[in-house]
């Protein structure tokens, strides 16, 4: 059997002919704030990615809305299924830099963990509820969960992740205001978020017909997508072309994604991490197709997100959430007892907020029934 000595060993020799300079190693992680023993056969990262994907909050993002809920159809993506979209996108891209794969599927594993139910609808109405608590984000809720709410080890609380990976989720909350840049491996799956969801929205509102292929004919970044189909096939059917589209639609977003990234490395000598925290932002959409996909937002931000169904839905969601989030501050017995020993230390209002964002849309609905219905 292999010592901990052996296996850091095998990981150092594998990252070594695996990885560019400008990666993440595994040698190099800042650790964790709970020291622990290194494993015997997984490297640090790998226990992060597998942490998450063994936690509540992981496995209850099948139950939460992304976009559209469930009384809307099957179709749709729910969080989990976009948190899988974005990892795949991230390994892929990830992998044609050389980065540490990893890593790079932990943070994509990670980055929606916080989300509430009833997607940002929740998040807003939550937001509002804590406004003189210091608010709610899913970004800093992803944290909460990954250092205090989650309770798998009698170590230590939360999962003790990696300080890599918190740094990641908390560049999500900093956005371009830190200090230095992310690392690469964050800026992949920030970069394959946005392909994910300007590509898979569009999916799942042609699926409920809250467009059509007509109305979509008029945004460029579609267009030009439709053109690029058309010069390879003739004769689709609508279905066929769909399809097709928002297959070009990942590959025009993923090869443009690497093409910058690349150009970006040499001509700014990116050769060590130092020099990917003191550049600009490596991997990010430029030029034309930067524009065009601000288009497709814009589209989708009038014609989808504010779509009278969507914002029905949002609306009545919105309404039980908040209901919900009073009526526990009033009765905080009805929470569970995990949720209110917390109480003292970190206060009634964001107890309740932390029960509430841990909840699946369909427990959060059944159990507004059943507690707070008129």
């Amino acid at each position: 059997m292999a010592t901990q000595d052996t296996q850091l060993d095998a990981v150092a020799e594998r990252e070594a002919l695996l990885l560019a300079p400008y990666a993440m190693f595994s040698a190099l992680s800042s650790g964790r704030k709970f020291a622990e023993p290194a494993h015997r056969y997984r490297g640090p990262f790998q226990r992060d990615r597998d942490r998450i994907v063994h936690s509540t909050a992981y496995r209850r993002l099948s139950g939460k809305t992304q976009v559209f809920t469930r009384e809307m159809g099957d179709y749709h993506r729910t969080r989990l299924t976009h948190t899988h979209e974005v990892a795949s996108i991230s390994r892929t891209v990830g992998r044609a830099l050389r980065l540490n794969e990893d890593l790079v599927e932990a943070l994509a594993l990670m980055h929606d963990i916080g989300h509430p139910p009833f997607g940002h609808a929740g998040e807003d109405v939550l937001d509002e509820c804590l406004k003189d608590h210091g608010g709610f984000s899913h970004n800093r809720q992803a944290l909460r969960i990954a250092e205090i709410i989650e309770q798998r080890y009698p170590e230590f609380p939360g999962l003790n992740l990696s300080y890599e990976v918190l740094a990641g989720q908390q560049t999500r909350i900093n956005k371009h205001g830190a200090p230095e840049r992310p690392l690469l491996e964050v800026q992949v799956v920030e970069a394959a978020d946005s392909v994910a969801y300007d590509t898979h929205d569009v999916d799942d509102a042609l699926q409920l017909r809250l467009l059509s292929m007509k109305e979509l004919a008029e945004v460029p970044l579609w267009k030009q997508a439709t053109e690029r189909v058309g010069r390879r096939y003739q004769a689709l059917d609508e279905g066929e072309l769909r399809r097709a589209v928002l297959h070009e639609l990942l590959d025009w977003q993923i090869g443009e994604l690497l093409a910058v990234a690349q150009r970006r490395l040499e001509t700014w000598n990116i050769d060590c991490l130092a020099a990917v925290r003191a550049a600009d932002f490596v991997v990010a959409p430029e030029g034309e197709l930067a524009e065009l996909k601000a288009q497709l937002e814009k589209f989708l931000y009038a014609r989808v997100y504010r779509n009278p169904l969507v914002v029905a839905s949002r609306r009545i969601a919105q309404d039980q959430l908040r209901a919900m989030f009073y009526g526990y501050c009033q009765r905080p017995e009805l929470m569970p007892e995990s949720f209110r020993t917390r109480c003292d230390e970190y206060g009634l209002e964001r107890s309740v907020c932390d029960y509430l964002a841990g909840m699946t849309d369909r427990f959060c609905q059944a159990e507004f029934t059943r507690l707070f219905a008129a």
